[in-house]
């Protein structure tokens, strides 16, 4: 049953300093157990239920009992009182209680202002240690601001109406974390579902077994086509394990060193397609324990009036699902017939209402027209047609991903050059923007849900990372408004923005190296690029207001209150502005009526730069410091099921 936060153990440094690396340990009202069942410590003098807080109905004090074997020592005022076993005292606001005489410091504080719910069931499908190592801890994820009473948690407010959702993404659901910051999130059965004809499911890992049972629904669709990048040994597995009627393909990789990276669904359903771009690979980890993003739209079958009319999004997906060259298959499809299903199968459909533009990278070296149509040339040549707020000219890039190939200023220079591309209202160009990099430090990774085990998923070498030049760029991870501070990143955005307002928004799987962006060669006019990628591009341009309501799984809405939607809207869409979970609207926001679309951007902005202790992660070093879990790295990591 859910419980409300009123109050907070805070970890403490021996010089009483607040010790960042360590979770606060919430409380609520009543008798809460104190001890190695819920804290981060390691010690075995620690008793597993050290000691009670029985704490007031407003917060304000509790009530310690000593239950452990060793003393505890309970600082107020000016005095300091040594208690044994069975003996209790008054604790306040402020009061410093040892657990252990001269160690293991914690300040209890009262949560001020709005009580915090959590989960206080946890989660059954994780380990028991798990559970005992992390659970208190996951419930309230950074939350230093209990010091000062103050926690922003504003995607609790974020609820967006059906018809707006292909507007904005979603974050995917985590294990563990309160009510509140899972609030509009998804799981993978939330968007593989309905009468699903045909499904093709394009990733980079799939662990069969788990998305079987993940997802059931997808057992009983009839045509299954997964495009993925495992390697021979996994794709054994994946033959064994896989439905009959299922078809694997992993796309030419006609460059050495490239992958298949993308990750998307495209999902068929006698009223139309769902086309579904996101973050995570198909295996348990990347779908519940990681931050992690997803969008989605669905589209009708076009009618004949515009059968041969096409838009940009059209021409995007066909072109890039082309370079799949993926082997043709017959689908029945109900009140249609057979028909054959190729990547000239998805011009079928109407994109005309689409609210975002597709960013691909597919592997070769790009000359001549091919040159624009992929990768951060793509990029460059979608931003060039926009118009930007003046707000935005030389504003800063931001880079978020969770893997670093080796790079070179000379290249950082030409991704961030496509990045700003783009002129103010005064047709001015918008200036080279300085980017800042998101990268978890090693202590995130130590402290986080996972602990070390999240670093698998961060897979950057140190040759990589410690590179010079590089530090300059560095940024934290912080992300405390959405709750997933400690649920490391698998996400990977890009944005440029200017405070809480942003010009682009780009969520894909492309992560921070040439293989996936391109790297400009023979005088800039060719671009060679390893893998395949995908991504999609938020632009105020491309979001209006009218024709969101179409859906391929729910009846409120049918393809002929759409097409009248889209009729009787106004020829003149209201200008539109992306704006971040955090943005606050002012008197002087905005001198004209306009559509504020918010996007959940998980980590704040501006980002905070690296401190002098600022370690960024690199998977390859050894970590002799022990996790929240006990553990140190390099350990071995369990990704897949059947894993041995």
């Amino acid at each position: 049953m859910a419980k409300s936060q009123i109050g907070c153990l805070v970890p403490l440094k021996s010089t009483l300093d607040v010790d960042t690396s360590l979770p606060n340990l919430p409380l609520s009202e009543g008798a809460n157990s104190v001890g190695r069942e819920t804290l981060s410590v390691t010690d075995k003098r620690i008793s597993r239920n050290h000691l009670t807080l029985s704490v007031s109905r407003d917060g304000a004090s509790a009530n310690l009992s000593v239950d452990g074997t060793n003393p505890v020592v309970v600082k107020s005022g000016g005095r300091r009182e040594k208690l044994s076993r069975g003996q209790k005292v008054l604790i306040k606001n402020g009061d410093v209680i040892e657990l252990i005489p001269g160690h293991h410091f914690y300040k209890y504080l009262p949560a001020a202002g709005e009580k915090r719910a959590y989960n206080g069931s946890g989660d059954e499908t994780i380990s028991k240690k798990i559970r005992r190592c992390g659970e208190a801890q996951s419930y309230n994820i950074e939350l230093r601001s209990c010091e000062n009473g103050n926690s922003e948690e504003a995607i609790r407010d974020f609820r967006v109406p059906e018809d707006k959702l292909p507007l904005t993404f979603r974050l995917l659901r985590v294990k563990g974390l309160p009510p509140w910051a899972n609030t509009s999130s998804v799981s993978i059965s939330d968007v593989i579902q309905g009468d699903i004809q045909v499904a093709i499911l394009s990733n980079y890992m799939v662990d069969m077994d788990w998305l079987l049972s993940a997802c059931p629904t997808l057992s009983k669709v009839p045509n299954v086509l997964v495009i993925h990048g495992e390697g021979e040994g996994t794709v054994e597995q994946m033959k064994r394990s896989k439905p009959a009627n299922w078809i694997l393909h992993k796309p030419p990789l006609p460059i050495s060193y490239g992958t298949h990276h993308s990750k998307a669904m495209l999902l068929v359903y006698p009223k139309g397609v769902r086309i579904i771009v996101h973050t995570a690979n198909l295996i348990y980890v990347d779908w519940n324990n990681k931050t992690q993003g997803l969008w989605m739209q669905d589209f009708p079958w076009k009618d004949e009036k515009i059968a041969n009319r096409g838009c940009g999004f059209e021409s995007d997906l066909v072109d890039y699902l082309s370079a799949l060259k993926w082997p043709e298959l017959t689908a029945n499809i109900p009140s249609l017939g057979n028909l054959k299903i190729n990547p000239w199968f998805f011009k079928k459909f109407d994109y005309s209402d689409a609210q975002v533009r597709l960013i691909g990278s597919v592997p070769g070296y790009h000359t001549g027209a091919n040159l624009k149509k992929w990768g951060h040339m793509k990029l460059r040549t979608v931003l060039q047609e926009c118009t930007f707020d003046k707000e935005f000219q030389s504003s800063p890039l931001v880079y978020q991903f969770s893997s670093l190939g080796s790079l070179d200023e000379k290249w950082m220079t030409e991704l961030a050059t496509s990045m700003s591309s783009g002129v103010s209202e005064d047709k001015k160009p918008l200036g080279l923007g300085v980017p800042q990099i998101i990268w978890p430090t090693v202590e995130d990774v130590r402290c986080s849900l996972e602990g070390y085990a999240a670093g698998n998923a961060v897979p950057s070498p140190l040759k990589n990372v410690e590179r010079e030049f590089l530090k300059k760029y560095w940024a934290r991870w912080k992300a405390t408004h959405t709750g997933r501070c400690r649920a490391m990143p698998h996400i990977k955005t890009f944005a440029r923005y200017s405070g809480q307002k942003l010009a682009w928004f780009l969520l894909t799987s492309s992560n921070l190296s040439k293989a996936a962006w391109g790297a400009l060669q023979k005088n800039n006019s060719q671009l060679m690029i390893r893998s395949y990628e995908l991504g999609i591009l938020f632009l105020p341009s491309q979001a209006t207001r009218h024709g969101h309501g179409f859906s391929c799984t729910s009846h409120k809405v049918s393809s002929e209150d759409n097409n009248h939607l889209r009729s009787s809207s106004s020829s003149s869409p209201k200008k539109t502005e992306l704006v971040t979970l955090t943005w606050q609207e002012t008197s002087n926001s905005t001198s004209s009526p306009s559509e504020v679309i918010q996007l959940p951007v998980p980590y704040e902005l501006p980002p905070r730069p690296y401190s002098k202790e600022d370690v960024p992660w690199s998977w390859d070093r050894k970590y002799s410091k022990k996790d929240v879990y006990g553990q140190v790295w390099p350990r071995s990591v369990q990704l897949y099921a059947s894993q041995d």
